[in-house]
């Protein structure tokens, strides 16, 4: 997107719909949504409308390791507007339980 206000603008609203879209996907071993247990990394909207995100699984050995990618995917690529979505996998940096949003702290009673 162009580096007008305008276009800023669209592009924050449109990532922010695409987090509340990502919190909607939970870990099945933990009853926390992906964000806010804090395995996205990254989301980058492009010029096209595709998005690319980073993220991470909290260990190598999750049994979600082969679904949970598609279906955060699929979940993003269903936005109005979004023409498509790779999700990148990374291990680095590792997942720590650092990474857990205060609010999801809250939740699992851990601050």
């Amino acid at each position: 997107m162009s580096d007008s206000p305008a276009s800023r603008i669209q592009q924050d609203v449109k990532t922010a719909e695409i987090i509340e879209v990502l919190r909607t996907i939970y870990d099945p071993e933990i009853p926390v949504n992906i964000y806010d247990l804090g395995l996205v990394y990254d989301v980058h909207l492009g010029d096209d409308g595709n998005v690319h995100i980073r993220m991470t699984l909290t260990s190598p050995g999750c049994p979600v390791a082969g679904s949970l990618p598609p279906k955060v995917e699929q979940a993003v690529a269903g936005i109005a507007g979004v023409t498509g979505c790779q999700v990148e996998v990374v291990w680095d940096p590792p997942w720590s339980p650092d990474r857990i949003s205060e609010a999801a702290r809250l939740q699992l009673g851990i601050l």
